[in-house]
């Protein structure tokens, strides 16, 4: 996805595969694909879409926010889109681009990130309100907000168990949560700029962060890291995740 105002889809050689999906009239900050591999959903400024592989919408936008889509995400069975924008609400879809319920409203600034539990009954959102919330399906939210940031989450997570929750945020940690709320050990400190993205290794003993000090570290569960800081890249880290057999890091 691209401030160009489409999203792409490309082999693993690097090849586009077909023409770029266009419709959006904003950048995409977000994209996702189905968990059967069918689809694609986009999250932008103007809205959120699904798309098939040929890059051809299905239905009709999904229209609702009152700001721009930040994050978007399928659950587990495919069935239902959670979607967060900068009006502070969380909304959750059918495929069909029909709203389920009333927006999810608690958050006192825009939502940066939202994730589906692994079985798909919870759904977790990270804010420029500088707090994490954890919410039901119906849009309520669950126990009180996860507070010990002092900046944006940017990323938030489920590990594959669903037991625990990590998160990234422009105070330069990363944190690790339980479903209570509570901090699990001391914040992942190393990072010397915003950390942007934050992912679980398939296997739940690892997690994986990228930043704007152009790294991407690896940590264990304690907040240690993992050999050294991936150098390479020349400008922020923006996104990064986990490969499924948990060997190699995007």
């Amino acid at each position: 996805g691209s401030n160009d105002n489409s999203v792409r889809l490309w082999d693993l050689q690097g090849q586009p595969i077909g023409k770029p999906f266009r419709g959006h009239m904003g950048d995409v900050n977000s994209v996702a694909f189905s968990p059967d591999g069918q689809s694609i959903v986009s999250g932008s400024n103007d809205n959120a879409r699904l798309w098939n592989l040929q890059g051809q919408p299905i239905g009709k936008a999904f229209e609702g926010h009152t700001g721009d889509v930040s994050s978007v995400a399928f659950s587990p069975d495919g069935k239902y889109i959670v979607s967060g924008s900068g009006d502070k609400t969380v909304r959750l879809w059918n495929l069909q681009g029909q709203t389920l319920g009333k927006a999810f409203e608690r958050h006192r600034d825009a939502i940066r990130s939202v994730a589906f539990s692994p079985d798909g009954q919870s759904i977790i959102s990270g804010s420029n309100d500088y707090r994490v919330r954890l919410w039901d399906l119906q849009g309520q939210a669950i126990g009180k907000p996860f507070r010990e940031h002092t900046n944006y989450v940017l990323s938030v997570a489920f590990s594959p168990d669903g037991k625990y929750i990590v998160s990234g945020s422009g105070d330069k940690t990363v944190r690790l949560w339980n479903l209570q709320g509570q901090p699990i050990g001391q914040a992942f400190e190393g990072h010397t700029n915003f950390v942007s993205s934050v992912a679980f290794s398939p296997d739940g003993k690892y997690i994986v962060s990228g930043s704007g000090d152009k790294t991407v570290r690896l940590w264990n569960l304690q907040g240690q890291p993992i050999g050294q800081a991936f150098e390479g890249h020349t400008d922020a880290v923006r996104s990064v995740a986990f490969s499924p057999d948990g060997q190699s890091i995007v």
